[in-house]
Formats: structure tokens, C-alpha cells, sequence
């Protein structure tokens, strides 16, 4: 589902709107949690780390995602992403390969993560683990990029991932409110959330990381995003910035503080598929202000992996890179539940898929 989200989800003061669609939310959240519930979830023979989140919308998932891939590599750790691949046509399961429509079949999030290792699209998670499990690639670990609230798949740990900025917005479930599930419920699903909050954060900020530390005993663990690589291109000339994200202000916010002059903003839905009418809108933008295209690095993957985007539209587009940084304080912990995870004993397990006939 496209989702764009209302302003007054996150709004100071509370909305009529909210108190008009709170039993509709009240029973979005009552049959989220009984489909949890009734479901009997399968334990691949692999650990499973599963990164989610409690609102609709980004939050950066598919950062911590990549974070977390990237400290197992360097323990010489095989880690292979399962993921629903939202905004793709395929449902899986499949493995995620570079073709010229590969947007378009996957999504732009599982393009960003077979970057780093292999990736398996599969809405049923289930399948996915069980085609993983069968497969030839060498495995010692599965991250599931989203995921927190499908009941298919056992996890071993679970990392909820939260906006430092808009923390849970006004608390409730959709519509009246971002939530997926009731939070309560839900912070009985994790073992631990992650904050995610701009380099400098703001004392709002420090209130929505104080208020998680109330409502769940487990670790809280504050961390930021950051540019990944060199940005001096950002000072060359003006730039014509556009995105289809969930929230594209926080990138706005990024390219400023990294120094970029922004003549120009242009949003599209989150996961949006630029048509060619789009790309002669923000080709045009950009010529009559003699700047440079700059978007996201999900939006270049859509752009990248669609055989209908023009040629020029690639050459005059930049992305933005980015990167999970932990507080030194945090980098041990969350470096320590991964590693608890991943070194059990017993690995592969004994599955539960039920005995062949």
C-alpha cells in the first residue's frame, strides 16, 4: 500500500481527524495483533536477525540493515538479506539480480542491499527462508530487512528502528495514527530499538529517546546517518534536489548540513516510479537553474534499474550515499547482540519444517 502519510500524524496538538478514526484504528491493531498471534512461525535452521519498525514509513531500516551485514562480514560471517521487496511486481521467492528492469521486479531497497550481499525477495517469508535453506549460497545468517510484525518467520533477535525526530508520532494505530500495531504490543515483539536521530540532535530528540527508555526495558541505542564518501561534489554548483521517500524532509536537512545550495525541492510518493514526464519535469528544473540532480540513493535505484528512464537523466543525477553510525557508547552493544546471536552453538539447527513424506 502507497502511503501518504498526514501531517497531522506527527502534529503537536491533537486532530479531529484522530479521534474520528481512532475505532478504526483500534481494529486495524486488534486483528494486526490476532493475526500475530494465530500463527504458527517457521525456525529456519539459520539465526535470523529481522530490522522493523513500529510506524508506516521509513525510518532507515535498510541503513541499519546494511550496518549490520557489513560488521558480520567483517567477522567473517556469510549473511544473506530476505526481504518483502515493496514497491517490486515479483513476489518471490526470487533472487535479486541486475537486469535492466530490475526496479521494477524487486524494488529499490533490495537493490540496495544486494550491493553487499546476496538478496532473496519473497512476500512470503516463510518460502524465503526455506529456498535460502535450500539453496547452494554458503549461509550463516538471515536479516530481514522489515518484517517486525509478519508472524511467518521465528526471529532470533528483532531491532526495532525509530525516527529520533518523530519518535512514535501522536501514538495511534492506523489510520488515526502511523503505528502499525498497537506499541505496546509491540515492543513485546523486539529485543532491542535503535533511535535514529541527525548528527546534532535537538533536545526533542533526546525526549523521544528518554521516553522509549520508560516504556521498554531492553537496550535503547541512540545512532545517526551520516554521508558515506566524498561529498565536495554537493559545492560544485546549485542543486535541483528531489526525492520519493517517506519522509524526504530529513534528506533535505542532510544536503543543507552537508553544505548544498537547494534552489529547488521536488517530492514524489514514497517508492514512486519516475515516468518520463517526471524526468523531462526535473531535467527541465534543472537546466533553467543551471544546477545539479540530487536524490536519494533508493530513488537512483529505481532510476538506475528502469529501462524507460532516459539516458540523460542518469548522467545528470547524483545520489547521495549514506551510512549507520553508532554512538561510541552503542557500537559495542549493538556489536554484542549481533555476535550473541550469531555465535550460538548448534548453527545450522534443526529446522521446523515438518519431516518429508
Amino acid at each position: 500500500m502507497r502511503l501518504e502519510e498526514p501531517h497531522w500524524w506527527y502534529g503537536e496538538t491533537p486532530d479531529p481527524r484522530q479521534r474520528l478514526l481512532a475505532p478504526i484504528g483500534q481494529l486495524y491493531g486488534w486483528l494486526a495483533e490476532r493475526r500475530f498471534r494465530r500463527r504458527q512461525p517457521y525456525r529456519s535452521r539459520y539465526p535470523v536477525i529481522c530490522i522493523g519498525n513500529f510506524t508506516m514509513g521509513g525510518t532507515g531500516k535498510t541503513p541499519l540493515a546494511l550496518f549490520i551485514a557489513e560488521l558480520l562480514l567483517a567477522r567473517g560471517e556469510k549473511p544473506v538479506f530476505l526481504t518483502r521487496g515493496y514497491g517490486g511486481k515479483s513476489p518471490g521467492p526470487v533472487w535479486v539480480e541486475d537486469t535492466p528492469d530490475a526496479a521494477r521486479r524487486f524494488g529499490d531497497e533490495p537493490l540496495l542491499l544486494a550491493r553487499i550481499a546476496p538478496t532473496l525477495v519473497a512476500r512470503d517469508r516463510r518460502a524465503g527462508a526455506l529456498m535460502i535453506e535450500d539453496g547452494t549460497l554458503p549461509v550463516s545468517a538471515i536479516i530481514m530487512d522489515d518484517g517486525l510484525q509478519n508472524p511467518a518467520l521465528k526471529k532470533d533477535l528483532t531491532i526495532a528502528v525509530v525516527d529520533g525526530q518523530r519518535g512514535v508520532g501522536n501514538g495511534e494505530v492506523f489510520p488515526a495514527g502511523p503505528l502499525r500495531a498497537p506499541l505496546e504490543f509491540q515492543l513485546g515483539l523486539i529485543d532491542a530499538i535503535v533511535v535514529r536521530a541527525p548528527v546534532s540532535t535537538p533536545a526533542r530528540e533526546h525526549a523521544v529517546h528518554a521516553l522509549l527508555r520508560r516504556e521498554f526495558p531492553g537496550p535503547v541505542l541512540a545512532a545517526h546517518v551520516v554521508a558515506r564518501g566524498d561529498t565536495a561534489w554537493l559545492n560544485d554548483a546549485p542543486i535541483v534536489a528531489f526525492a520519493g521517500i517517506a519522509n524526504p524532509d530529513r534528506f533535505f536537512a542532510l544536503l543543507e548540513n552537508l553544505g548544498a545550495n537547494i534552489v529547488e525541492r521536488l517530492t514524489f510518493p514514497d517508492h514512486h516510479t519516475f515516468t518520463p514526464a517526471d524526468c523531462d519535469q526535473l531535467l527541465a528544473s534543472a537546466q533553467a537553474k543551471d544546477a545539479r540532480l540530487a536524490t536519494t540513493e533508493k530513488d537512483w535505484m529505481r532510476l538506475k534499474g528502469d529501462a524507460a528512464v532516459p539516458t540523460e537523466m542518469l548522467e545528470r543525477t547524483q545520489s547521495l550515499a549514506i551510512e549507520t553510525v553508532f554512538e561510541a557508547r552503542d557500537l559495542g552493544r549493538i556489536t554484542s547482540l549481533i555476535e550473541t546471536v550469531t555465535q550460538r552453538q548448534g548453527y545450522p539447527r534443526q529446522s521446523s519444517r515438518p519431516p518429508q513424506i
